[in-house]
Order: C-alpha cells, then sequence, then structure tokens
C-alpha cells in the first residue's frame, strides 16, 4: 500500500471514528507497512487523537449609513443632488497632441446648485483651484500620460457633500524623441539626411 492511500485511510478511519465515537487501533506489519483499524482482534496498539479544533467566524461589520463605497475605493458621502458628474471630457477620453494639454472640464448638477454649496475639481487627487460656483473649469498645459479627475460638491463650511465618478483621461504631448511629429514645434530646422 502506497503512502497517500495510508494517509486517506487514515482520515477515513479518523471521521469514522469521530462520528461514532470508537478506538482506532495501529498495527505495523513485518514489511514496516502501517495499517489503522477499529478492529483490536489484530493486536494494534490504541491510537489517541486530538479533538478538532473549531474556530467559530466573526460576526460582519454593521453596514455603514452616511457614506457608500465610490468605484475607486474612496468613501463618497450620501447624495443630494440627483445628478452630479463630470460632463466632458469623457472618461477613457484621450486628448490629442495638437490640444498643448488643455481641457475644459464640465460638470453635470442637478437640481441647479443650490446657495452655499460649491464646486472643487481634483487632478490626480490634488485641487486644481479654489472652491467656487462656476460648472465648467479650464485645465491647461497638462503633463503627458494618465490623468484622473473627480469632481467634489461642497457645503458653506467646505465639507464635501457629494463627489463624482473618477474619470481617467489620456493626455498626449509633443516629445524631443520625435522629432518627425508634426504638432511638435522645434527651435532649429532639422537637417534633412
Amino acid at each position: 500500500m502506497d503512502r497517500p492511500m495510508i494517509v486517506l485511510l487514515l482520515y477515513l478511519l479518523m471521521m469514522t471514528q469521530a462520528a461514532g465515537d470508537q478506538t482506532l487501533y495501529r498495527t505495523t506489519d513485518a514489511r514496516g507497512h502501517v495499517s489503522f483499524s477499529d478492529d483490536p482482534s489484530r493486536g494494534g496498539e490504541p491510537v489517541e487523537l486530538a479533538p478538532i479544533s473549531v474556530v467559530p467566524s466573526l460576526p460582519p461589520p454593521p453596514p455603514s449609513t452616511s457614506t457608500a463605497s465610490g468605484r475607486d475605493g474612496m468613501d463618497t458621502p450620501s447624495r443630494i443632488y440627483d445628478a452630479f458628474a463630470i460632463a466632458a471630457p469623457a472618461d477613457g477620453a484621450t486628448l490629442p497632441t495638437g490640444a498643448a494639454g488643455d481641457v475644459r472640464v464640465r460638470l453635470e448638477l442637478r437640481p441647479a446648485l443650490r446657495e452655499g454649496h460649491l464646486l472643487r475639481l481634483r487632478l490626480d487627487g490634488n485641487i486644481v483651484r479654489p472652491a467656487a460656483r462656476q460648472p465648467v473649469i479650464e485645465l491647461t498645459n497638462l503633463s503627458r500620460g494618465e490623468h484622473h479627475l473627480r469632481a467634489e460638491l461642497l457645503d458653506a463650511r467646505g465639507q464635501v457633500l457629494q463627489r463624482t465618478s473618477a474619470v481617467t483621461l489620456y493626455v498626449q504631448r509633443a516629445s524631443v524623441n520625435m522629432p518627425r511629429n508634426p504638432h511638435h514645434v522645434h527651435s532649429r530646422p532639422q537637417a534633412v539626411r
């Protein structure tokens, strides 16, 4: 009998013993093979098995009533407006090289912005400008690469009332490593070889 079979047999016998609370006996034959049985007539020695450990599961955490988890893992305060989103640029949009890293961010808000409420925009987690009431924000000279935009709605005390989902924006910029790029402005003419 091979070793995995012995282990399986031992496991099955332990389960049988736990179910029937029987004694398990171990015997070794002339060739050194170990076998287990619940029959004491084979001359085996009793085996003491440790009790099976059982650990109760933890109770689930209580649900939160003041916040809901946003798409990117940040807590989003309870909704106050029916619609609050970044309407432009679209999520996943690419700003082409010719735009020179400039983009107009337009926020959608329904109902209209209430008295005392302000809007703030974050670019890659950093505040772009002080909170204001204008739903259109001009961003200029963005560096090339991937950026994340998120707007926040603030009360008169500056507390965040609501956040938009994050919008990813990809910015293409001219590079000195790509001298044949038609949008790249050269400081001196390139020699033709």
